[in-house]
């Protein structure tokens, strides 16, 4: 079947396409239906239906013959540690952890916090919640105290699983110490707190109800898969909140399942038994999805790697295990091949490995620039393809389709097309379709499909005024963009990431494009400062590649050159300003909304997710000395 013709199935007759797409994964109990309401009014899927992700991830693998294959890889550069698993036991080690939970008194419905870094027992974790029905919080490893608590209060686990240390690049990062500030800041008691001892830092428990993870699991008999109702929620993560408070964004069981089992076919045109890596962290929805749950219940080698993809030790990381692994499909952020891109300009280090059995590279997380695509397309001579999703979400919205083993027309800086099931939709203010090319407000005609999320955890109000209100009818993504005549489909950003200079709407993402075409340029943002005369004009930042030795005056005079020819005199883009780094979260999206308040000198608080905190005391003496003002 053509991709016009699925996507049009799914548009005309959801039901019936999903209903097909069920029959894909193991059912203890079929649904009664495919798509309904519930009380609230809100959509839910294959209501009825009983299954247990954590059977169709491990168990039912080995029970048709796949035990022996290798499931989960753990590559561990910066601990040179190595190990691998098969899917049998992956179920041996999950159903002892399960078994240890239920010592504790989980069961279905009860909440988990899991606080580790990129170690196997993360997963076993994951999938032990899942096979007795517990609700997983995974909170990224390294996440400040205050932010922890906030998530303990929200979800009110019985249990928090974590581990002793974290490690990035050479630094060890302690944890015992964040979860102890944490759980004395949170109002929730939290009944025990279970802590997985590495060998390169040993925490101290000392509390009645710290229980070392190795003594925890020794005795415990092996739990067996509870049968949860496919509405039921397998997980809740928590993602940033306008109001200070992050909204815990539910995944129910069956709608999840299914739609990452049809991603894995329709979108990565992966099999079971291929090497699928997505180089991400757990504590991030690509880690939730597309490490764990998706790779797993299609039968795929997964990889789980503690590393970066520069500095451990070089910027070569990412080819040694691809060869070393036989990666077929790899998925990364654009921000890790910028990384490598300015360490390794000509790509001489990826010359040394065979990567051979890499057939395709999708990047996602934030917006690809058009230098960084070609470049990757270059360097590795195959399709290297942009596309699109969130959090909520929690599978691909936009991409660029594959038919019969080929990739339609690959556009640069477009995300591709909407995914079968997600009916895109450019909107005006007044919830008009656009014409192409004229931007707007990207949003998604209901009902979604399975696996997106059916509301916010103990905050249905907040969902429907927050994701739906905007534009009835549709569930707006709160980004900005335009689709061209063919279909394709362009974000620019953000909807705040739009400025308007002299009465002139300019998408800053377009900017972006150019100054990171610019040969001397590694990275580059752009953002909106404040001014008397035009409202905002544009102002860039930019990292200029290893070795680089024109000035600077020089670079910012061909960039302003650049922009002007390729948009014209209004942009008024007229500097741009070299710095070492640009601020990041862990997951490496670029902090443009702090860079502006920092700009148009208004007080910001930086989020406990920032990589670096030196980076945006550079950003405020360089705003100091360019700007002549006191923040």
């Amino acid at each position: 079947m053509t991709y016009a013709s699925q996507y049009q199935h799914s548009l005309e007759d959801p039901e019936a396409f999903w209903a097909h797409q069920a029959a894909s994964i193991h059912w203890f109990r079929e649904p009664d239906t495919i798509l309904s309401k519930n009380d609230d009014g809100l959509y839910r899927w294959f209501a009825g239906g009983q299954l247990n992700t954590c059977y169709l991830a491990l168990d039912y693998h080995v029970e048709t013959g796949r035990g022996d294959q290798t499931a989960l890889v753990y590559e561990s550069p910066v601990t040179q540690s190595f190990q691998q698993f098969t899917y049998l036991e992956m179920l041996h080690e999950t159903a002892r952890v399960a078994g240890a939970l239920k010592n504790l008194g989980v069961g279905k419905g009860d909440r988990v916090i899991i606080y580790m870094p990129m170690i196997p027992q993360v997963t076993f974790a994951m999938l032990a919640c899942a096979r007795i029905g517990a609700v997983h919080s995974v909170v990224f490893g390294g996440f400040a105290a205050h932010e922890l608590a906030l998530r303990i209060d929200d979800a009110q686990p019985k249990v928090i699983l974590t581990a002793s240390a974290g490690v990035e690049f050479d630094r060890i990062i302690p944890y015992k110490p964040i979860v102890d500030a944490a759980v004395g800041e949170a109002r929730h008691q939290v009944e025990h707190v279970v802590v997985y001892q590495r060998w390169m830092h040993r925490a101290e428990l000392s509390r009645p109800n710290e229980i070392d993870w190795n003594a925890w699991i020794e005795n415990a008999q092996p739990a067996p898969c509870e049968s949860v109702d496919s509405t039921d929620p397998l997980y809740i993560l928590y993602t940033s909140g306008t109001t200070g408070k992050p909204k815990g964004i539910v995944r129910d069981n069956g709608g999840h399942a299914v739609a990452l089992r049809y991603s894995m076919k329709q979108v990565y045109q992966v099999e079971p038994g291929d090497v699928f890596w997505a180089a991400s962290d757990v504590g991030w929805v690509v880690g939730h999805s597309y490490i764990v749950y998706a790779p797993l219940i299609t039968g795929c080698t997964t990889i789980l790697y503690e590393g970066k993809p520069v500095r451990t030790p070089d910027a070569g990381a990412f080819w040694r295990v691809i060869s070393a692994y036989r990666v077929k499909v790899f998925f990364t952020a654009p921000t890790g091949f910028r990384a490598i891109k300015k360490e390794d300009p000509e790509g001489e280090l990826c010359k040394l490995y065979d990567i051979s059995s890499l057939q395709r590279l999708f990047l996602a997380g934030e917006r690809c620039d058009a230098a960084t695509l070609h470049w990757a397309q270059h360097l590795l001579g195959i399709p290297v393809i942009d596309h699109w999703w969130q959090t909520e979400s929690g599978w691909p919205m936009l991409v660029t389709p594959i038919e019969n083993g080929e990739v339609m027309q690959i556009r640069a800086g477009s995300a591709g097309m909407p995914v079968p099931g997600f009916q895109v939709h450019i909107l005006d203010a007044e919830a008009n379709q656009v014409h192409a090319g004229v931007e707007g407000a990207v949003a998604i005609k209901l009902p979604m499909p399975p696996g997106c999320l059916p509301y916010l955890w103990r905050a249905t109000d907040r969902f429907i005024e927050g994701y739906l209100s905007a534009y009835p009818g549709y569930y707006f993504t709160g980004d900005g963009g335009y689709q061209d005549d063919d279909g394709y489909t362009y974000i620019t950003g953000r909807i705040d990431d739009v400025i308007n200079v002299a009465g002139h709407r300019l998408s800053t993402a377009d900017m972006e494009e150019i100054v990171a075409a610019h040969p001397a340029v590694a990275e580059c943002a752009v953002i909106g400062m404040e001014n008397e005369l035009r409202g905002q004009v544009p102002l860039g930042f930019i990292v200029l590649k290893t070795g680089i030795m024109t000035e600077e005056a020089l670079i910012e005079a061909e960039l302003v050159s650049m922009v002007r020819e390729r948009l014209g005199a209004l942009a008024c883009f007229r500097q741009a300003i070299v710095v070492k780094r640009l601020p990041k979260t862990r997951s490496g999206k670029i902090l443009r909304r702090i860079m502006r308040h920092i700009v148009d000198r208004k007080p910001y608080q930086a989020p406990s997710t920032i990589e670096d905190w030196a980076v945006l005391e550079e950003i405020e003496n360089i705003c100091r000395e360019k700007f002549a003002y006191n923040l």
